[in-house]
């Protein structure tokens, strides 16, 4: 597989090489050269060395949570199996990572497509504010294409020792409860399709002793641990080459369009890809409308993407929330499995590939790098950790989806706010770094007198707009 995969470089970035990064090939032990991080050993006293062998985890999905979890799994010295069915899966997802993201994972610049330094978000009635003043030259919105960011974390994960298995998960024996079988390992069915018996594969199992799902929305290891339902989004895209001139002008600009047209409860969106952009909406709360919501984003945009044809249309399923149970036993669910995604802005990516690596590091410390079995407790300090780091970014953008998507008057309020410098400079650097910034007294105060008047004023007019329709 790694030898199949070629970067394309693109007008804006710098020539790919023609050797893979040297990540890729530094690792010539995958336990003492497990990432430049120091981790205190706590495994438990009273986990049991296994003999003769290290320990065994198979990751079931080969997104960005997936190819993460697997890469650490197996520089921790850890026995890591990947099992993805799709190896040229091409979510429909905006795409967009932030800056700190290319470091923290090591993402060479050949896998970005594009570097925005400009958004456009644009209200109800098509008013447009400018947003990226306060963004640094070397900052940036990464835009990326999940089949080639996908690849590459995969395809790095088994530089690293993980075995890749092109597989599709069907479900797992659970180790009946009882002291006996504490440590009884997780027996994996899956179909695997290596090309030789054609479109129908081979039935298979897998002895494991933990199972990370990080297999998506529509997780079937979240099923087979009873970790119960969410509330979801559909999320639409179709990637539409346009004319060459009319591409210029997205080159480093994205759009976001709110409205009842294109969305009840979300946004449309134009982000720019290598050669084409990719057009999109959402909605949890009316699904069966969204092509008609997609019709109404392409509208919008209509002017600038007159003349695109479109190459490819996709939709999948976003969570909105995490799952009631994110952990049972040696069991622990990542990214979208998860439920990891951000309401307001729909961001999951970051912290897919961001929940996927803080799982395996549990694994690996409470393993003592692979060396001893590890129960709930340990994979529960992944959760704790998580928790406390995410838990109030999520709560906050929920708010702020409840409060200014509600109605149309309200849309206009949060984008009149999205003009304040001030708010561009909280936002971009929250968003780029994952990271609560500090705010400023006197400028937060201002903010908020704001906040209420653009509220005052969308209330103002939408008891007007109900007089006339009245």
């Amino acid at each position: 597989m790694a030898s199949s995969i070629v970067f394309k470089s693109f007008t804006g970035l710098r020539h790919s090489s023609q050797e893979h990064p040297k990540v890729l090939h530094s690792h010539t032990n995958p336990i003492s050269s497990f990432s430049h991080r120091r981790f205190r050993i706590t495994a438990s006293k009273s986990s049991p060395k296994l003999q003769n062998r290290n320990l065994r985890v198979a990751v079931i999905g080969g997104g960005p949570a997936g190819g993460s979890a697997a890469e650490t799994l197996a520089k921790g010295g850890i026995e890591t199996y990947l099992i993805e069915r799709k190896l040229d899966n091409c979510k429909p997802c905006g795409g967009a990572i932030p800056l700190c993201m290319v470091g923290e994972f090591d993402l060479p610049l050949d896998i970005i497509d594009r570097r925005v330094t400009k958004m456009k978000m644009i209200s109800p009635s098509n008013v447009a504010v400018d947003i990226g003043r306060t963004l640094k030259p070397h900052e940036y919105i990464g835009m990326v294409r999940r089949e080639v960011l996908d690849a590459y974390m995969r395809e790095r994960a088994s530089t690293n020792g993980a075995k890749v298995i092109n597989g599709l998960f069907l479900k797992m024996d659970i180790p009946k409860k009882g002291s006996e079988n504490i440590n009884s390992p997780y027996v994996l069915h899956y179909t695997e399709y290596d090309g030789k018996k054609g479109g129908t594969g081979e039935r298979k199992t897998l002895e494991v002793d933990v199972v990370i799902g990080a297999d998506g929305a529509n997780s079937r290891v979240a099923k087979s641990i009873d970790a119960g339902d969410y509330d979801y989004a559909i999320a639409f895209q179709e990637r539409i080459k346009i004319p060459s001139d009319k591409m210029v002008y997205y080159e480093n600009l994205a759009e976001m369009y709110v409205g009842d047209d294109v969305s009840p409860d979300f946004y449309g969106w134009v982000f720019p890809k290598c050669d084409h952009v990719a057009v999109g909406t959402g909605t949890v709360t009316h699904k069966g409308d969204i092509k008609k919501f997609q019709l109404a984003t392409r509208n919008r945009a209509r002017d600038k993407i007159l003349g695109g044809k479109i190459i490819r249309v996709e939709a999948h399923p976003i969570p909105e929330h995490p799952r009631p149970r994110r952990l049972s036993g040696r069991v622990a669910l990542v990214g979208d499995a998860a439920g990891y995604v951000t309401k307001c802005s729909g961001e999951g990516i970051y912290f897919a590939a961001k929940s996927g690596r803080m799982c395996a590091e549990a694994i690996v410390e409470g393993s003592e790098s692979g060396k001893r079995m590890v129960d709930e407790s340990d994979l529960r300090k992944y959760l704790e950790k998580w928790d406390k780091t995410y838990w109030p970014t999520y709560k906050v953008l929920d708010v702020l989806q409840k409060v200014f998507y509600r109605s149309n008057p309200a849309r206009e309020a949060f984008v009149e706010m999205c003009a304040d410098e001030y708010v561009q400079k909280m936002t971009f650097d929250s968003y780029l770094y994952k990271r609560v910034v500090p705010g400023n007294p006197l400028e937060d105060l201002k903010l908020a007198v704001n906040t209420i008047g653009s509220l005052v004023r969308a209330n103002a007019l939408r008891r007007e707009m109900d007089k006339l329709s009245a």
